[in-house]
């Protein structure tokens, strides 16, 4: 499981702890299954209404996605790609070929394909782009589907509140303080519902989608720019040395801090010296 995600799933856990066991004096007043239900199928009839069903079903498929600690081998696909290169600078085809057929991903493998296939540099390049593009437009609709989620759970849950104002003024003039309250929890809780699932559910899966794909985006674009010095025949230890340098962590390009801080501890102690070696020969007088 994703680390990221298993410590948010028990932070969770701990919140809603936190609510029904030291927040209130019965924690059985935040469990309200007609208001629940009231978010839950009216979040999802939206969003059937919204979106076609092949796109709807595709949610399950996404939740696992979240809950898997996914990796991009972005240093496997790198080194496969310079040693297929170095492979296709000694003109030998055959060889190219066959490391292909251990190549895992498909776009790197397909790319290359077009480089010994004698396709131009531009054609290769306008093609990958355009996977690429494909790629973005189709990930960014499933992260767009649950940020749509997130807007209809709390709008449902005012929605239930609204019915549970309705009831309870039709209640008021009989005076009955049970039916009153239990409308009253109806109305509250279905806006707690929709908001702690929008907020706590539906967003974050949201902005973990878009987070991964820009981590895969950026390991496209790499491989994209590998395969074009391929083309131009560049030389493997350069396109090495170049990939390396787009996949490394980023860092401040104005300053080094940490140069900073050693320059700061240096001169913090420079006096302290100076300071004492007076001393000494105040002393010694």
């Amino acid at each position: 499981m994703n680390p990221s995600t298993l410590i948010g799933i028990v932070a969770s856990i701990l919140l809603l702890a936190i609510v029904l066991f030291f927040s209130a004096e019965d924690p059985l007043l935040f469990i309200d299954l007609p208001g629940l239900g009231i978010v839950l199928i009216g979040t999802a009839a939206a969003t059937f209404i919204a979106y076609p069903l092949r796109e709807v079903v595709r949610v399950f498929g996404l939740l696992g996605k979240i809950v898997r600690n996914e990796k991009l081998y972005i240093d496997k696909d790198l080194e496969d790609l310079v040693d297929i290169s170095r492979t296709w600078m000694q003109g030998d085809i055959r060889a190219v070929e066959k490391q292909l057929e251990d190549v895992s991903n498909p776009f790197l493998r397909n790319g290359v394909q077009l480089v010994i296939d004698n396709v131009p540099e531009e054609d290769i390049l306008d093609l990958l782009q355009w996977r690429i593009a494909r790629m973005k437009a189709t990930e960014h609709a499933e992260a767009q589907l649950f940020r749509v989620m997130a807007g209809f759970a709390p709008a449902f849950g005012m929605l239930g509140t609204l019915v549970g104002l309705v009831n309870l003024l039709f209640l008021l003039g009989d005076g009955d303080m049970t039916a009153i309250g239990r409308q009253m929890a109806l109305a509250l809780m279905t806006t707690f519902y929709g908001v702690l699932l929008a907020n706590l559910v539906f967003k974050p899966v949201a902005v973990k989608l878009e987070r991964r794909t820009e981590q895969r985006l950026v390991m496209l674009n790499t491989i994209m720019q590998g395969i074009s010095m391929m083309s131009q025949k560049r030389s493997p230890s350069m396109m090495r040395e170049t990939l390396n340098s787009f996949v490394a962590e980023v860092r401040d390009e104005i300053i080094d801090h940490s140069v900073v801080a050693r320059a700061k501890a240096e001169s913090a102690a420079t006096p302290s010296t100076s300071e004492g070696a007076g001393r000494t020969g105040v002393s010694r007088q």
